[in-house]
């Protein structure tokens, strides 16, 4: 997400030659870097990125003919007009981060980078929204946060942006190092640490320290912001104290945080909040429901304090945030034009032990219509290694004091939660999405409030997805209104 003017030119050819070290056929200006011709913008330069599966060689010509600039390619690319504004590059994943560095170098924006085990786009979200209150702010797009969204996120930062924040994830020691010395942020916030890739980590005290190099990319006068009340609190400190950072505030419920929440109220959609933040009280309403999402709100204010000095505009555009797709967005049903609908709680983007008991906590709060019940559809928490049958298992008791009502799992791993709950709990188990879906199509029913939740992997938007194509078109609901 930017404010930048959509027309402001970001690289020059001469600027991109610099940058990478290619050859330009042709002068250029492009208005951003694209990898993707779905999402192209006319004036943007195509960089073709070669994946395991597609080789963006291959969309050179879609680029152009979407409106790109220029296209960013291998030097042995042949195009199929010479017309073309090409840089030719070594390698393309090269060039992409050289174009990042670049922007890195040329900017004046105070930058912030966001990361922990839950929690990082919906933080990123809520500073994105609070600092665009006070100044330009360019900050990644979706979950952009790997070895190919951080540099495109960097590359594509407006030379005028005042605050730059960027989500940075990783689930392998040495991955975070790599990214933190392209962002070499300014300001860094970690949210939590919890059991998330643990199969690739030996413990969680691992994923803490893989988390902790973000600190690699600061000096000594970056600040540090980090979760008090997680236990690895102390831990993510000393690793920030012995790269020789001092500005370290915590966030939470703790008396001892130097932002801390004094009150909140929690309601089905929305939160009421009073809390400190660094000395100074304020009160807020956040449109994004669940406790997990007030404590975020602490850090995120603490991130907006530190970096811009004030809280009155970011406090009051708080209540402008809304759920990020994907990551607790309500999405409404209609089965019958005379009956409630549906609600469904969409958490299908990605799911954690940590981010799955968040969201049943908020499913509790969020009641069915007198006639329906609370369905929890449920996929695997991949990547949990041999915890991952204890960890899914774990989840009877929330699911039970949610009040749940039915389960629906999908997916190996869900087997221990399925048969860990009474059997007339059980609504279905499937091994894929797609073979689930038409079970809990057959059992849903107007009113229903239905949690949708899964690893990535687990493809569960397939199954919000089908729901949604239950519900009859504005012409059908019109006609059986009026039949007589």
């Amino acid at each position: 997400m930017t404010t930048n003017n959509k027309k402001e030119i970001l690289w020059t050819a001469k600027e991109a030659v610099e940058a990478t070290g290619g050859e330009a056929t042709h002068d250029f200006a492009a208005t951003g870097i694209s990898i993707d011709t779905r999402t192209l913008k006319k004036g943007q330069a195509f960089l073709a990125l070669k994946g395991e599966k597609l080789d963006g060689h291959d969309y050179v010509e879609a680029a152009f003919k979407a409106g790109a600039s220029a296209a960013i390619v291998s030097k042995d690319f042949k195009p199929e007009d010479a017309t073309w504004p090409l840089l030719r590059v070594d390698d393309t994943m090269k060039a992409l981060e050289g174009l990042g560095r670049a922007s890195r170098a040329r900017t004046k924006a105070t930058i912030i980078g966001v990361t922990g085990s839950a929690g990082k786009t919906g933080t990123k979200e809520m500073l994105s929204v609070m600092l665009g209150a006070i100044g330009e702010t360019h900050a990644s797009k979706k979950s952009f946060n790997n070895h190919w969204g951080v540099p495109l996120s960097l590359a594509n930062l407006p030379k005028t942006a005042r605050f730059a924040v960027f989500e940075m994830g990783m689930n392998h020691k040495g991955e975070m190092s790599a990214l933190t010395a392209q962002v070499r942020p300014q300001i860094v916030i970690i949210t939590t640490i919890e059991p998330a890739h643990i199969e690739h980590f030996k413990t969680v005290e691992a994923i803490a320290d893989a988390k902790a190099e973000i600190f690699e990319g600061m000096d000594d006068k970056g600040i540090v912001i980090l979760n008090v009340d997680n236990p690895h609190f102390a831990r993510l400190k000393n690793a920030a104290e012995k790269r020789g950072l001092r500005k370290i505030y915590g966030f939470g419920e703790d008396e001892e945080a130097k932002s801390r929440l004094i009150d909140c109220t929690l309601h089905a959609d929305s939160s009421r909040v009073t809390a400190d933040i660094l000395g100074e009280r304020v009160k807020y309403k956040i449109n994004i429901p669940g406790k997990h999402i007030v404590v975020n709100s602490l850090g995120a204010l603490t991130v907006v304090k530190a970096a811009a000095g004030e809280l009155g505009k970011a406090v009051e555009a708080l209540k402008n945030s809304e759920p990020v797709e994907g990551r607790g967005n309500r999405i409404m049903v209609t089965l019958d034009g005379g009956k409630p609908p549906l609600t469904i709680i969409d958490e299908s983007y990605n799911a954690n032990p940590a981010s799955m008991l968040a969201a049943l906590k908020v499913f509790e709060l969020v009641q069915p219509a007198p006639e329906g019940r609370r369905i929890a559809v449920l996929g695997d928490m991949l990547e949990l290694g041999k915890d991952g049958p204890r960890l899914h298992a774990e989840l009877a008791n929330p699911l039970l004091k949610a009040k749940t009502e039915l389960l629906f799992c999908c997916g190996p791993q869900m087997d221990a939660l399925y048969h860990a709950l009474p059997p007339d709990w059980r609504g279905a188990h499937e091994s894929d999405s797609k073979a689930l879906a038409a079970r809990v199509i057959e059992a849903v029913r107007p009113g229903d409030v239905l949690l949708i939740k899964g690893s990535a992997g687990s493809k569960m938007g397939y199954i919000i997805h089908a729901l949604q194509a239950l519900q009859p078109s504005q012409q059908k609901q019109k006609d059986q209104r009026n039949a007589v």
